[in-house]
């Protein structure tokens, strides 16, 4: 039975994102920072369609391993469109579920990725999403915001976060407005690293 998760990195103050996002400026330009431990990685650079990175390490084995696992993903329409003109074609290879409020027919690209555009909330997106994974976990992508909506509606069994040892000082929080009463948290693995601190949590509605 497929699981709702995410993984995300964070900076060490827990910001998901910076300050003034764009398709110009997408994640406000921290995306370096945060996540500068997966762009070492080979299998970071693979799985975008590009070539790049220093090493295939234990690192790279954990983005392989969320990958394989994942059979659909969910985002907002904010990352969407952040991404929309920088993505490769086929990035996901699989169904994405965009939450908005635009009217919109799917974006089928060649290959295996399409998108749907969602105008009536999170658990239509997520109704839709099981059909698509068929068994395999459906990834919440982001933003924050997102995920927030996800965590406050007890929807979410799992998560892996990537803390990374800098301080942005400003930007948006992962964790913001969280409902601290809906769950019983559980540390499942911590795995140190180099350049960022992994941490995979299970969660149980209380």
């Amino acid at each position: 039975m497929s699981k709702i998760i995410f993984d995300s990195g964070i900076s060490l103050d827990g910001f998901f994102a910076g300050d003034n996002r764009s398709p110009e400026n997408p994640m406000g330009g921290v995306s370096g920072k945060i996540h500068n431990w997966m762009l070492k990685q080979k299998a970071f650079w693979k799985h975008i369609n590009m070539e790049g990175g220093e090493e295939y390490g234990a690192d790279s084995k954990l983005i392989d391993d969320v990958f394989a696992r994942t059979g659909a993903y969910i985002m907002g329409k904010r990352m969407f469109e952040e991404g929309e003109v920088h993505w490769a074609e086929d990035l996901y290879k699989a169904d994405v579920y965009v939450l908005t409020h635009e009217k919109r027919e799917p974006w089928v690209q060649k290959g295996t990725t399409t998108f749907y555009f969602i105008n009536d909330g999170i658990q239509s997106a997520l109704e839709k999403a099981r059909q698509s994974a068929k068994g395999k976990d459906i990834r919440i992508q982001g933003g924050a915001n997102t995920i927030q909506q996800f965590l406050n509606a007890g929807l979410v069994d799992e998560f892996f976060i990537h803390i990374a040892p800098v301080f942005l000082g400003s930007g948006i929080r992962l964790f913001d407005g969280i409902d601290k009463d809906k769950y019983d948290i559980q540390i499942m693995e911590v795995i140190p690293s180099n350049l960022t601190t992994h941490l995979r949590y299970k969660l149980n509605r209380k």
